[in-house]
């Protein structure tokens, strides 16, 4: 289906590069300027787990509000997925990483 357009639209592949980041230690594919939420959703299907019972958690709200699509970087700052675009070989993870532990 490569170059076929879609009334107005272009799939998203086709007009913003692909850029590779890293969620957990995987590669995971991204298009430049997507959020963060939208390539881990599509690869992973998940940001996290769920506190009280394990299952896997998406996020809320997506726009900011709820903090439930947390993620965190490598330096132990915490990051809102659904309000971050991505950076070519950007990592995140579901945890905080060991000594940021909140």
């Amino acid at each position: 289906m490569s170059g076929q357009s879609f009334g107005q639209f272009l799939p998203v592949h086709e007009i913003r590069s692909a850029i590779t980041i890293y969620f957990n230690g995987q590669a995971t594919p991204a298009c430049a300027g997507e959020t963060v939420i939208a390539a881990v959703l599509r690869s992973h299907g998940y940001l996290g787990f769920s506190e009280f019972d394990g299952a896997p958690r998406a996020g809320f709200c997506l726009m900011g509000a709820c903090q439930d699509c947390s993620l965190w970087l490598p330096n132990g700052r915490r990051i809102r997925a659904c309000m971050t675009a991505f950076e070519p070989g950007m990592t995140v993870a579901s945890r905080p990483p060991l000594g940021h532990e909140q």
